[in-house]
C-alpha cells in the first residue's frame, strides 16, 4: 500500500497554512483533509469539495 499525502503548502492561502498530512489509507487522509478544510479554512463539507480535495492527494509521504 502506497502512503498518501497532501501539504498546505503547494496551495497558497491568506493564512498561509504549513499543515502536511499523510496516511496509509485515501479515505483516512480525506476525512482528515475534509476536517482541517472545515475547520481551519472555514469551507463547507460539500461533495465538491471532497473530488476537489480528493484530485490534490499525492502519493508517496509528505516531503519536506
Amino acid at each position: 500500500m502506497t502512503r498518501k499525502h497532501i501539504d498546505c503548502r503547494n496551495y497558497p492561502s491568506e493564512m498561509n497554512c504549513t499543515l502536511a498530512l499523510s496516511a496509509d489509507s485515501e479515505s483516512e487522509l480525506l476525512e482528515a483533509a475534509i476536517q482541517h478544510a472545515v475547520a481551519v479554512h472555514g469551507h463547507s463539507d460539500t461533495p465538491e469539495l471532497r473530488e476537489q480535495i480528493k484530485g490534490l492527494l499525492k502519493e508517496g509521504a509528505a516531503v519536506d
